[in-house]
């Protein structure tokens, strides 16, 4: 979700309940981009990040450090001369906007009390933190834009601070009725669309709340709906920014499986589908929202070079494949031969010199077949002829099929380590993925040196009835789950039909409880290739019955009875232990 008005919003309610009256005792940079300001009040210390990244603008409360430079870049320096031991009188935001007003109030060089402006927007590639005047004129900011950089706006020491209105938006918290309804109707596009584009601070997924809030299909214009429900919209419209006018918030992230997808500083009914987690503060928000994104993100930089790897094999493996089933299929027709070759020896004692065909009865199925010749050989080299097309396409077959196994076999052993790729959270994850591509030589080792212990375990969960679930991340840990650290009694759960983890539930002997083998179907289908669909089919057995065939590939079994479930691959009330 785009840091959008809402967000802001909350965050300067929040910031305005801590900082008000503190005094900034430290001003550090420790990016190009970003400030770290130290504040002390009657509450305790405080540290307030402000980042104005193009990838990743942010300002939030957080109780971590940073490392600063040696020596501290010219913009630190300025701040620290002018607002070093200043105290924070006012942080406003202006209508809606993705803007944070901080007023300083500080002492200048003759010992007189003046003000200064800290400015820090929030605007993705555009995000900038500005010092200013009390009047409005711009000091020097974190980013120099000038003119060359951009037509709408320069931000240069000594030119005058505004916010630049480039699309005319009106603000969301005081639009009136008729107002709302010509702004949405001007617009020949999606209502969702038309409600994020009229009005400041207001992003796609707000706009998608209203629309759900109003129960009206985001996708129509608004021009096709009536007047009646346009003001229906606009009431729901307005309920939903009365909560931000009031200070209303309730912050969360909402989460698929492990992985957040989303944040808000107001509840969203239309993310019903995702597990909700709900915090006290929107810097709380903020700060795990992005650390969670930054290590999946970081994870899936990291594993570009494996997932390349795996992907090559993979299309290589495919291709050979289909060019095999090809070859197969040209010798659909091999018997046919044989039986031409034994034909022409029955028959072919009365054939005249020269002869290009011979008609006979096939005694196989009592049908009359013309078997082509050639003039000039005998009966019985024709019939040989026959006989050796036969014995070729029958060796190609015998070859074919077993290379179409083993192609088959790669398939799916690739796809089972790409699965594997999607699931890892850590580095050692990767590692222990990387170990089994070069065990199963797509990779070579480094150095030549010795295979690493990788110290890894595998995903613990506990069902609501009290017993443990554990869940292989790739393939040498489904080997290591299921065979040597699962018991016969155990059961063990797998999606059918699709790569993914083997799931095995400790039973010490007891019977499972229905509720405990759905979460452990459940596990098995957020693990796998299936994840996200509502409806996956899941394998599950005593482990007493699952076999690994000898010789066969990592993570590969096969059993021969189970029972199976069908079940969707929402984890979110499952809990994992560390």
């Amino acid at each position: 979700m785009a840091f959008d008005g809402t967000c802001v919003a909350c965050l300067v309610h929040e910031l305005k309940e801590q900082l008000l009256n503190s005094r900034i005792a430290k001003i550090a940079q420790p990016e190009t981009d970003e400030l770290l300001l130290t504040l002390k009040s009657s509450s305790g210390q405080k540290r307030l990040c402000i980042s104005a990244s193009a990838s990743l603008p942010l300002i939030y409360l957080t109780d971590s450090n940073k490392p600063s430079p040696m020596t501290a870049p010219n913009f630190c320096m300025l701040l620290r001369k002018h607002i070093s031991n200043g105290r924070i009188v006012d942080i406003y935001q202006p209508k809606l906007e993705r803007i944070i007003h901080f007023t300083i109030e500080h002492l200048d060089e003759l010992g007189d009390l003046c003000r200064k402006d800290l400015v820090v927007e929030i605007m993705g590639k555009h995000s900038n933190i500005i010092f200013c005047t009390e009047d409005g004129m711009v000091i020097d900011s974190i980013k120099h834009v000038s003119a060359q950089m951009s037509s709408v706006r320069e931000v240069l020491p000594g030119r005058e601070y505004f916010i630049p209105d480039t699309m005319e938006k009106s603000d969301p918290l005081s639009v009136e009725e008729p107002d709302f309804i010509r702004l949405l109707t001007e617009k020949p596009m999606p209502l969702s669309k038309a409600i994020y584009t009229s009005f400041t601070g207001v992003s796609p997924v707000v706009a998608e709340e209203v629309c759900s809030l109003s129960g009206v299909d985001s996708s129509v214009t608004p021009k096709e709906l009536s007047e009646d429900i346009l003001k229906h919209v606009y009431n729901q419209f307005n309920i939903f920014f009365l909560a931000v006018k009031e200070n209303q918030f309730s912050p969360a992230i909402y989460y698929d499986g492990k992985e957040p997808k989303e944040f808000s500083a107001l509840t969203l009914t239309h993310f019903g589908g995702y597990a909700q987690r709900e915090f006290s503060s929107i810097s709380e928000v903020l700060e795990t929202y992005y650390a969670s994104k930054n290590t999946i993100t970081r994870i899936r930089q990291k594993s570009a070079d494996l997932r390349h790897i795996v992907q090559t094999a993979l299309e290589r493996n495919r291709k050979k494949y289909d060019l095999q089933l090809k070859q197969l299929k040209d010798t659909e027709n091999r018997d046919k031969y044989k039986v031409y070759g034994e034909l022409i020896n029955t028959y072919g004692y009365n054939l005249d010199a020269g002869a290009k065909k011979l008609e006979a009865l096939n005694y196989y199925t009592n049908e009359m077949v013309t078997i082509p010749l050639d003039g000039t050989k005998t009966p019985q080299e024709n019939a040989q002829r026959y006989f050796d097309k036969y014995n070729k396409q029958k060796r190609t077959w015998e070859a074919l099929s077993k290379l179409i196994q083993e192609t088959g076999d790669d398939i799916t052993y690739l796809e089972s380590i790409s699965t594997a790729l999607d699931i890892a959270l850590t580095e050692d994850d990767l590692a222990e993925i990387k170990e089994e591509l070069i065990s199963a030589g797509y990779m070579r080792r480094k150095f030549t040196k010795k295979k690493v212990k990788i110290k890894n375990k595998p995903l613990h969960y506990i069902s609501s009835d009290g017993f443990h679930i554990y869940v292989g991340k790739n393939n040498l840990q489904n080997d290591e789950l299921t065979f040597s650290f699962a018991v016969g009694n155990d059961w063990w759960f797998h999606a059918k039909g699709a790569p993914g983890s083997h799931v095995i539930v400790k039973s010490e002997g007891e019977e499972l409880p229905d509720k405990t083998f759905e979460e452990a179907g459940r596990l098995a289908a957020y693990y796998s290739k299936s994840r996200g669909s509502d409806k996956v089919e899941i394998d599950y057995i005593e482990k007493k019955h699952v076999k690994k065939p000898k010789g066969a590939k990592p993570g590969f079994v096969v059993y021969y009875t189970n029972y199976s479930l069908v079940i969707d691959s929402d984890i979110s009330h499952i809990k994992e232990l560390s």
